[in-house]
């Protein structure tokens, strides 16, 4: 118990900074009402749809997100001098970053699952017809879809959130901070995974390189564990990909990962 109390130590002070901070209380409010509207704007009374609207925003929104809250998160200690006072304290690196990990991902978390709570609320409050792609296929809608969507969004938001600490805890400047975190935001939108396709396609490559390379991308790994559980139960069928057990293996690496190196740079 006495190993695990810096953790709960830094998480609650990392939660209360994020609490007393507005810009990202707004960041998160704003994050919320986003998804929500998407939701209701789509309004196409069927659990499948909905998870089709969500999927690409959601992709790009949770990056944008989580680097708000995370990008300065050691960044912050180190450039006030609190970083130097905590090292001073018998705590040591990866409790500190896993401490600040924990702190931040639960406020991440939470306005994640109360955006797509909100944007959830459309299927059973409207009296649309289901989705004729649903219709012509036997499988029937279900509202286990979504939850599983839900989940996967949940780690990929992790995934997101680690990365995010490993820049701030490589960062040494807040210009440098918001630079890193704005190339790594672009390049979990867009660039990481253009760079694999273009891998996977390019003359170098032999032919029918395997789509499970994919997963070196988080969020090809996200849209694929996505599909994987929500979309190809319904008889839809998917782009290949990696699969569900590849995706989650993937996944869970890109928060280990991240973390301990963030945890060897911020205590340099």
């Amino acid at each position: 118990m006495t190993e695990v109390r810096p953790l709960l130590d830094v998480a609650e002070r990392e939660l209360r900074t994020v609490v007393r901070t507005p810009t990202l209380m707004l960041a998160g409010v704003g994050y919320v009402l986003l998804v929500g509207g998407i939701g209701w704007l789509g309004g196409t009374g069927a659990y499948l749809g909905l998870v089709l609207d969500l999927l690409t925003p959601v992709e790009v929104l949770v990056p944008v997100l989580s680097f708000a809250f995370g990008y300065r998160a050691v960044l912050g200690d180190r450039e006030s001098g609190e970083l130097a006072t905590i090292r001073t304290y018998p705590v040591d690196g990866y409790w500190y970053v896993l401490g600040v990990y924990l702190g931040r991902a639960v406020a991440v978390v939470a306005l994640v699952l109360l955006g797509l709570a909100a944007a959830g609320l459309v299927v059973p409050l409207t009296g649309q017809p289901q989705l004729s792609v649903i219709a012509s296929h036997a499988t029937v809608d279900s509202v286990a879809l979504y939850l599983r969507y839900v989940l996967a969004t949940t780690l990929f938001v992790l995934v997101v959130l680690a990365i995010a600490l490993l820049v701030s805890a490589a960062a040494r400047s807040t210009r440098g901070g918001l630079a890193l975190a704005t190339g790594a935001v672009v390049a979990l939108a867009v660039g990481l995974d253009g760079a694999l396709l273009g891998a996977l396609t390019g003359e170098g490559v032999a032919t029918g390189a395997p789509a499970s390379l994919l997963a070196l991308s988080p969020n090809s790994a996200y849209r694929s564990l996505v599909f994987e559980l929500s979309v190809a139960p319904t008889g839809v069928v998917v782009p290949d990909g990696p699969t569900a057990l590849l995706s989650m293996v993937a996944l869970c690496a890109w928060v280990v990962v991240p973390l301990a190196l963030a945890s060897r740079l911020a205590w340099r």
